[in-house]
């Protein structure tokens, strides 16, 4: 029971999906990071049907970069786009550590936020429409999976920056061995996936993954001496991207 409560809580904290009610304890929470990838499985599954009726359909080029960006925010209400921005208006303050950790509470948007956000979404909506071949786009919905993974993965082994907050308490609240074992075993299932698909651009976009979060740990330690729960969105978004430009200098190179 405690599975099924751990992925009705990944659902609810980490989509707009409608899951049923309950009231959460501790121990509910324990395998919930389990299921954070699934989430991430909805999003690719949806962004790679989207691919396939657009190709049945003969729709234009604009609506389906536009609706593709759309999906994972529609499934996941927008909250990576929040911890990302947060994340910016943090870390490009140049301030000390304690200052940038009191940025990322302030509910307010900075210019650095915007900027950023927008600088992301013109080179995501630029990569997104580059790529045309179905299995390149096969491994980009993998990569959903993937990031996610490598997040929980984060989170139950990178050091936290603060002791309060919604990653403190799910990293205190996980079964960290068992948690880290599903998460590693889905990570290496991606990586076959994507390999499967195309061994070149698979390989490649777990190379991207793994210097990803490798960077991430970098930054992160840098900035504000752990990570939180805004830079874990930061991270999934961050990584989601990375794959995605690697998969178009690819496609162009491939064309």
């Amino acid at each position: 029971m405690r599975i099924i409560k751990g992925l009705i809580i990944a659902f609810s904290m980490y989509s707009r999906i409608p899951m049923p009610h309950f009231k959460w304890d501790e121990d509910d929470m324990r395998y919930m990071l389990c299921f954070f990838p699934w989430v991430g499985a909805v999003i690719g599954a949806l962004v790679w049907a989207w691919k396939l009726l657009c190709d049945m359909r003969g729709v234009n080029l604009l609506c389906y970069t536009l609706i593709g960006m759309a999906v994972p925010v529609m499934i996941t209400g927008g909250m990576h786009i929040d911890g990302y921005m947060d994340t910016m208006d943090a870390f490009r303050s140049y301030r000390p550590a304690e200052k940038k950790l009191e940025i990322m509470k302030d509910p307010h948007i900075g210019a650095f936020a915007v900027i950023m956000l927008a600088l992301y979404g013109s080179i995501y909506a630029g990569a997104y429409s580059a790529i045309s071949d179905n299995k390149l786009v096969g491994i980009y919905a993998v990569s959903f999976v993937l990031a996610r993974s490598l997040s929980g993965i984060a989170v139950v082994t990178f050091k936290p920056a603060k002791a309060e907050g919604m990653l403190f308490e799910c990293a205190g609240s996980s079964h960290k061995r068992a948690v880290l074992c599903s998460l590693i075993i889905q990570a290496l299932a991606c990586t076959g996936i994507m390999i499967w698909l195309d061994p070149m651009a698979g390989i490649t976009a777990v190379c991207v993954s793994l210097l990803s979060i490798f960077w991430y740990h970098h930054n992160c330690y840098k900035n504000i001496g752990g990570i939180t729960g805004d830079t874990a969105g930061y991270f999934v978004l961050m990584c989601e991207e990375a794959v995605l430009v690697a998969l178009m200098i690819i496609n162009i190179w491939e064309s």
